[in-house]
């Protein structure tokens, strides 16, 4: 987009994508670091900020990848000072995703410096067998470590990211790796089945037949996530994510509860992901870095998916731009409502027309009784969300509300 928006866009995403290897499972566009590119993926990107950032004031920020912690002091340092020259800082939320093999002292203390307060740490197991499946490159002993040198810098909102039914993976191992997690105590903490993406040497290991997906022991997994996240003070507010609540708010709302007057602020534990929320809700959001997607006043767009042709088009003065469509009003409101249902509170009717300008009850009135028949929904005098039961085929319910 090169027009300038009608209001500054708050949520801002920036994508990192290098990795020190490339694990097995993932499908995310990111490729091995070289020093000369990502130096002048540095400069782009920088480049990207300066083209963007009048349309910008962000309440959050997110960095991912790929693995923006593998890049080095120098680096970091460079960004940060263009963030701060182009009057970026101070998000209320700043999460930046590392992989403990590659989180130092200093790093730590650098980014804790200009303004970050989130960290997102990619765990995903704490068996040493199962982290070589993955094909990480860190060991259990070094998410310890890292944990306790952010917690020396300052950070007191930390996400761990752990995986369940890994290929190999026993319940008592999981349990073994959920209690030694939850006894960290970190603030959040976001569970994922494993996903087996086309193009992924997971994905060609199950086609070859190397091993078989166990779904009844993926469920008491997830059954067992469910319950130890609740007795460890954590509660489930997204499919996969629990955080901590500190805040005076109601601690009580889950799947199935009867909640008619709350509004979605007051329903979200206090360490919830404020930027991921903004996704689920509809918000915009502007996209930085190779493969990053914007969406803005009703026009998604992509970055290009290759890093050397997004240097280029940015060195030349240009949005790296691969892609670009125009939703329909109806169509957004759709997928705003798929989202939203991925989370324990889901769609308030109120924020839901204020969003997306469609009543859900008028265009989606006979999905939401197909579900409520089947034990998947309840229809609330203010909002309809999934049960507990319906959380796990969320996403067969949010194909019926897409158009």
């Amino acid at each position: 987009m090169d027009k300038p928006v009608s209001r500054p866009v708050q949520s801002l995403y920036v994508h990192v994508p290098f990795c020190a290897r490339k694990c097995s499972y993932c499908a995310f566009y990111s490729e091995a670091s070289s020093g000369e590119l990502v130096n002048r993926y540095v400069q782009a990107l920088i480049c990207e900020l300066e083209l963007s950032a009048p349309n910008i004031r962000p309440r959050t920020i997110f960095f991912g990848g790929g693995t923006p912690s593998l890049l080095n002091l120098k680096q970091w340092e460079c960004i940060l000072s263009a963030m701060e020259r182009l009057k970026l800082l101070k998000a209320e939320e700043w999460t930046v995703e590392c992989n403990p093999a590659t989180v130092s002292a200093d790093k730590a203390r650098l980014l804790r410096s200009y303004g970050v307060n989130r960290i997102s740490m990619g765990v995903q197991s704490l068996d040493e067998g199962l982290l070589d499946r993955l094909g990480r490159v860190h060991s259990r002993e070094m998410v310890f470590k890292s944990f306790d040198i952010l917690r020396k810098a300052g950070f007191t909102n930390i996400n761990l990211d752990l995986m369940f039914a890994i290929p190999g993976q026993t319940l008592n191992i999981w349990r073994e790796t959920l209690g030694e997690a939850l006894a960290m105590r970190s603030e959040h903490l976001s569970s994922y089945e494993v996903i087996y993406e086309e193009d992924t040497p997971l994905y060609q290991q199950l086609q070859k037949r190397e091993f078989d997906v166990d779904e009844e022991l993926a469920c008491a997994m997830y059954d067992q996530l469910l319950e130890r996240t609740q007795e460890a003070g954590l509660r489930q507010y997204e499919i996969a994510n629990f955080a901590r609540e500190t805040s005076a708010a109601p601690s009580n709302f889950s799947a199935g509860a009867e909640t008619q007057s709350q509004p979605d602020s007051m329903l979200d534990p206090a360490y919830a992901c404020q930027h991921n929320l903004n996704y689920w809700r509809g918000g915009d959001f502007f996209g930085l870095g190779p493969s990053a997607t914007s969406y803005l006043e009703g026009i998604r767009t992509k970055n290009w998916s290759n890093t050397q042709i997004y240097c280029e088009q940015v060195e030349q003065g240009r949005r790296p731009i691969e892609s670009s469509e125009e939703l329909t009003s109806l169509a957004r409101a759709g997928e705003t409502a798929a989202f939203e249902l991925r989370t324990v509170a889901g769609c308030s009717f109120e924020q839901f027309e204020r969003t997306t300008g469609h009543d859900l009850r008028q265009h989606w009135g006979p999905e939401m009784a197909e579900l409520q028949q089947r034990g998947w929904g309840r229809l609330l005098s203010n909002r309809f969300h999934l049960t507990r039961e319906g959380l796990r085929f969320a996403d067969a319910a949010a194909e019926l509300f897409l158009r």
